[in-house]
């Protein structure tokens, strides 16, 4: 009787420890989201980089879920973040366009910033905006953002910690972000100085230097404090932080790596320079900052990225976080084309096209088609890939109903949780996609199936002519087939007028839409 009083004992603590952690396993994971800044679709292993190493990354992909065909909000950096932190589509978007808010004074001066902090930021997104962060906060999440902001300003209603973040440390505007040595981040509404000198982040090298030697190049690269160093340690000590309390967590780890300048650990570089050999050095006439082996920083500065990736899991796995959390890695928009960088040398693009007019700043499929990859354990299953269509505004969603929280109203986005579940009977799908962009000319483009339509020049030669495209025999967009398919033209061309609203912002309207 004893062996049996003995063996029902421990046949209740086993039954109790699985029900204790059946309801961890259903509670809400923890969630962090990386966003890379203009890394494009093919510049990772997984997808097909074949100079570039990133094998933390890779490792995400083998561990999770590969997403073949998921979109950018925009192809530049500001409209991206807001339909990625909104849910919009940029039909519908209070943010459609890189906004730097230019009636408050000298916003390009680096020493006008300096001297007056409110010269900082973006246009601010409104305190009535619903964002992802203030969702999954009211479902207990403690939330932070590290990294590049681009949504607001100091003491506007778009800093970060008045849109649903209890911590910020980084970049609140991009123009800052074009330095990786400045002279100041943000913590939170506080200017935290740093020891580099103030310097322009646009410059050329002087004709009275050697551009062949190193140490002419001294002045850009070798400053005391490297912002992606000191991002990746608060992006630590949030972990460390967070593992301590009761809730689950919410990082946006909005990286700046890979835009340009051109600047990265030494280490790395040196690396990159002996796999590559001599190159020719960037002298600074494209924008950003001269640098000696452009190719060689650029791979360095991804590779720096994965490493950090790297860390950061094997922090979640030191704290025993890894298994509760959901990892989420992709990329605001394109690979750009200015500042040094060698797209087509590196196929930035994958199986699309990066030169300029197709990557950064286009909605081709080079500039808005970008990476994802999702790793969870137990949910997402191991090198699984999916097709499914998807986009920026769709993050939210499915944040959303991962936190067991409700859904804002008036979003776009459907949630692709069913997706990462291995659900996909489950899965909604969407009928097209729609992207538009007042800048570089003024564009539209729709995802509809295998179809891919782009209106181009709509501002500058108040052009409405629709291109079509057939995605799967042509994904590098090279045969307009407008003509010979007028039916999927007209469907395209009310999509197009049904998703565009007039913009709030007088500067994103375009008036050959009808706008003002």
């Amino acid at each position: 009787m004893k062996n049996i009083y003995i063996f029902v004992v421990i046949l209740i603590a086993v039954c109790v420890a699985c029900d204790s952690s059946q309801q961890e396993r259903n509670s809400p994971p923890n969630i962090v989201y990386i966003l890379a800044d203009d890394l494009g679709y093919g510049e990772l292993g997984a997808y097909g980089q074949q100079k570039i190493e990133t094998p933390n990354i890779d490792q995400l992909a083998q561990n999770g879920m590969l997403f073949s065909q998921h979109y950018a909000g925009s192809p530049v950096c500001a409209p991206s973040r807001y339909m990625l932190m909104t849910g919009k589509h940029p039909g519908h978007a209070y943010i459609r366009g890189n906004d730097e808010w230019g009636e408050r004074g000298d916003v390009w001066s680096i020493q006008a910033m300096r001297d007056d902090p409110e010269l900082e930021g973006q246009r601010p997104i409104p305190d009535s905006t619903v964002t992802v962060a203030e969702v999954l906060k009211k479902g207990g999440y403690q939330t932070a953002a590290i990294g590049k902001w681009g949504l607001g300003a100091p003491k506007t209603e778009g800093h970060p910690n008045e849109q649903g973040f209890d911590f910020f440390y980084g970049y609140i505007g991009q123009r800052q972000a074009h330095n990786y040595y400045p002279d100041h981040l943000w913590r939170n509404h506080e200017r935290i100085f740093l020891d580099n000198i103030v310097q322009t982040p646009h410059a050329t090298l002087p004709d009275s230097l050697d551009p062949r030697d190193t140490n002419s190049y001294a002045k850009y690269h070798d400053q005391p404090d490297y912002a992606p160093d000191l991002m990746q340690e608060e992006v630590l000590s949030f972990v460390d932080r967070s593992a301590q309390k009761d809730q689950p967590f919410f990082l946006y780890y909005a990286t700046p790596i890979p835009h340009a300048a051109l600047q990265a650990p030494q280490r790395w570089i040196e690396y990159y320079h002996e796999k590559f050999g001599d190159e020719e050095p960037y002298l600074g006439g494209a924008g950003y900052l001269p640098v000696r082996y452009p190719k060689a920083t650029y791979a360095a500065m991804i590779s720096y990225l994965d490493e950090q990736v790297g860390q950061l899991v094997q922090k979640l796995k030191e704290k025993n976080e890894y298994d509760d959390t959901l990892i989420i890695f992709t990329s605001d928009n394109g690979p750009t084309y200015n500042g040094g960088t060698y797209s087509e040398f590196f196929n930035s693009a994958g199986p699309f096209q990066e030169k300029y007019g197709r990557g950064k700043g286009f909605v081709y499929e080079g500039g808005i088609r970008v990476p994802m990859i999702a790793s969870w354990p137990d949910v997402v299953k191991p090198g699984s890939k999916t097709n499914h269509l998807s986009a920026f505004w769709d993050v939210l969603p499915t944040l959303s109903e991962i936190a067991g929280q409700d859904v804002p109203a008036s979003i776009d986005g459907i949630s692709f949780a069913p997706t990462l579940k291995g659900l996909p009977e489950k899965q909604e799908v969407h009928n097209h996609l729609y992207w538009e962009f007042p800048a570089y000319g003024g564009q539209q483009a729709v995802r509809m199936g295998k179809w891919k339509a782009v209106r181009r020049d709509i501002k500058k030669e108040k052009n409405l002519d629709i291109e079509l495209y057939n995605l799967e025999e042509d994904p590098t967009e090279e045969q307009d087939i407008a003509n010979q398919y007028p039916d999927v033209v007209e469907t395209i061309r009310q999509i197009m007028e049904e998703e565009h609203t007039s913009p709030k912002l007088k500067t994103f309207g375009m008036k050959a839409l009808g706008d003002e």
